[in-house]
């Protein structure tokens, strides 16, 4: 999952594919984006099956990029991500736009539910366990994932665009471009709070844990008192994309053996799933229901 996704690019370019783009023109149009990066991106995206070529002209010939079934199933990942960064982030060129429901034609905010009970959940109110394929060694990536150098505020952008330019999702990446870090805020989430415990769990050297470890705490995800590590607000509202990232990883890259980490809601004691919900008609959302809307509240 994060060799798929650990990267901004691929993201943005799964979000304007959502949204209607189709071919290389529409693309490079839509965001500031080299075409080097553009081709290599896609190429890398139609083999790692979010994508799929379809040819609409013979003479010269000319393809379209179109969503497949794991491309399109991003939409909730995606959701979670642009309120987290919107609301928690305010290091952006340009503020975000908020989220317009459709189906009740107000700005809204998603909120992560069990699909059982209908529930909201928080952190507090699930039991995470390894399943049969999972453990941390079998988790860590044996290759670092496809990203920027950390640092950086902006993906490699053209022309008079470079100058100044943020990211769009700057700190998202910071969790999901990085080979560690999505997996350290995880045993952040189930109770990890002393750095000694984080290296034995995750086998990062000390270099890279501190690292991120820094990156988390200057970023306000975690706070450091008295040797502890622990989950500051903001920290605890990425929850959701984790919990869709885990969601569809473990949808579209499936073990014989079974899943890498099961999820039970103790509010209902039934398996948990993760259904999205809007927070002002309480509606489940659907991705086509979904339009970003420049006009804020």
């Amino acid at each position: 999952m994060l060799g798929a996704l650990g990267d901004e690019w691929t993201l943005l370019l799964v979000r304007q594919a959502a949204l209607g783009a189709t071919r290389y023109g529409d693309f490079a149009a839509r965001l500031p984006i080299s075409h080097a990066v553009l081709s290599r991106r896609l190429k890398v995206m139609t083999a790692d099956g979010l994508l799929t070529q379809r040819a609409y002209q013979d003479n010269p010939p000319r393809s379209e990029y179109l969503l497949t079934a794991r491309g399109r199933a991003l939409w909730p990942m995606l959701t979670t991500i642009w309120e987290w960064e919107r609301h928690w982030v305010p290091d952006h060129a340009e503020r975000l736009p908020a989220m317009r429901h459709l189906t009740c034609g107000a700005h809204f905010a998603p909120l992560m539910t069990c699909r059982a009970c209908g529930e909201s959940c928080s952190e507090k109110d699930l039991h995470a366990m390894w399943g049969p394929s999972g453990s941390w060694p079998r988790s860590m990536p044996v290759e670092s994932t496809r990203r920027r150098p950390s640092g950086l505020s902006a993906p490699h952008v053209r022309g008079s665009d470079a100058k100044g330019a943020a990211g769009l999702f700057p700190e998202t990446m910071n969790i999901l471009g990085n080979r560690w870090a999505f997996a350290l805020l995880v045993a952040a989430f189930v109770g990890t709070t002393r750095f000694s415990d984080f290296q034995r769990q995750l086998g990062a050297s000390p270099g890279s844990l501190t690292d991120r470890l820094q990156i988390f705490t200057s970023c306000g995800v975690l706070s450091l008192a008295k040797g502890h590590y622990r989950l500051t607000e903001k920290g605890r509202a990425v929850l959701p994309v984790l919990i869709t990232a885990l969601q569809w990883a473990q949808r579209w890259y499936v073990s014989p053996e079974g899943p890498a980490v099961t999820l039970a809601h103790t509010g209902c004691g039934a398996p948990f799933e993760a259904v999205l919900t809007c927070d002002q008609c309480t509606e489940r959302l659907h991705g086509s229901d979904i339009r970003a809307d420049p006009k804020l509240d």
